[in-house]
């Protein structure tokens, strides 16, 4: 374990790296305007982050030990559909909504 000091050291550090992170953008660019070529990349940021946060979840969950689970992949093709055709709110209710109907019904 670690120690107190060591811990609440290590958490004000972080936490002020993460103020200096976001005061990077919102600070100290909030009231310019980006380059063109930088509001280009910008828009891509969700489209990357948001599967790269979900695909090891649906690849290799740890509920189900590493082994992909074909309710989830159901569910991810259901909010796939939702996301295509109404957005990513409907996305999430989607996805959320056949996941938990499959594991109620079919576990």
């Amino acid at each position: 374990m670690i120690d107190t000091a060591s811990f609440w050291l290590l958490t004000v550090l972080l936490g002020i790296g993460t103020f200096l992170i976001r005061f990077s953008f919102l600070g100290l660019l909030g009231g310019r305007q980006l380059p063109d070529w930088a509001l280009l990349y910008l828009r891509y940021v969700g489209v990357a982050v948001f599967p790269a946060l979900v695909m090891p979840l649906l690849v290799w969950p740890e509920a189900t030990g590493g082994m992909p689970d074909p309710i989830r992949l159901l569910a991810a093709l259901a909010a796939l559909l939702a996301g295509l055709r109404f957005g990513v709110i409907w996305a999430i209710i989607a996805g959320m909504g056949a996941l938990y109907l499959m594991q109620f019904f079919l576990s």
